[in-house]
């Protein structure tokens, strides 16, 4: 793969899967492995259309070739987590797992690209993080809140990088957080809740606020924007489907404005010198 130009995260991504996909089947027994990859319920078709990628790559490395399944994945919108559900994980989670959410949830980055994240990317006097972007993507530089940027110092520096490069094991520290928060808050749809929603949900948001989809492919890092034009139609379901009930707040100052809108409230009025700001429960 490395030979063939495949980047380190899609290496990483189907050595994973391969190890995976040994621990169900005798990978020796093609029809065998097969039945396990088509036979899972618990897999979307995506997901066994990525394991059939994964195993096709490893016969072709070992000199084999196989009847390869037909798998066709159906069309369907991602699941678009509510702002409320994001927060209460991040709340409930310890200070590591809380701010990878919160760094996640405010730059829409792939959990690739935040292993990558060093202190050297954290620029705290412009509020913004230097993405380097995995996939294929384009880099960017990303605007963080002041609340962020307390989280990541709250962190040891006692590496080159702001989180441990080891994927799994945050996804692991995230599982087990996940489901107390599930448990103790009565919220089933928070287990449906993985680092990758944050993206679609941080595309969604960006696009309904400024209906602006090059700004949103520019956000995602995108390369192609048929790739980012899927955020028009979530967001037009979403919000279609939402009602307009608010949160309202007022703020006086200078400093109540920029809190409220890193909030991500919207001023939507002004009314002698108070500002009005509202967002959607």
């Amino acid at each position: 793969m490395k030979r063939n130009g495949l980047s380190e995260d899609t290496i990483t991504s189907r050595t994973r899967n391969l190890k995976q996909l040994a621990k169900m089947a005798d990978l020796d027994d093609t029809e065998q492995t097969k039945e396990r990859i088509t036979s899972n319920i618990r897999w979307s078709k995506l997901t066994q259309r990525k394991y059939t990628e994964t195993y096709t790559a490893y016969l072709r490395f070992i000199g084999k070739t196989w009847q390869k399944p037909t798998i066709k994945p159906e069309t369907r919108l991602p699941f678009i987590p509510l702002e409320s559900e994001i927060d209460q994980l991040i709340a409930t989670c310890g200070k590591t797992t809380a701010t990878l959410l919160q760094t996640l949830k405010e730059t829409g980055i792939r959990i690739s690209e935040l292993v990558k994240l060093k202190w050297l990317n954290l620029t705290p006097q412009s509020k913004t993080l230097n993405i380097t972007p995995s996939k294929n993507s384009n880099p960017r530089i990303l605007p963080i809140s002041d609340k962020l940027i307390n989280m990541l110092n709250q962190l040891p520096k006692n590496r080159e990088t702001i989180f441990s490069q080891n994927i799994d094991g945050h996804r692991d520290h995230f599982s087990t957080q996940r489901r107390t928060a599930a448990n103790k808050l009565q919220n089933p749809r928070l287990l449906a809740i993985t680092f990758h929603p944050l993206r679609h949900w941080k595309a969604t948001m960006e696009y309904h606020k400024t209906k602006d989809i090059l700004h949103v492919k520019y956000v995602l890092g995108h390369k192609n924007i048929a790739n980012t034009m899927i955020y028009i139609n979530i967001e037009q379901a979403l919000f279609t489907e939402q009602n307009d009930e608010y949160t309202c707040k007022a703020a006086k100052t200078p400093d109540e404005c920029m809190k409220l809108a890193e909030s991500g409230f919207t001023k939507f009025d002004e009314i002698d010198g108070i500002h009005l700001y509202r967002k959607r429960k």
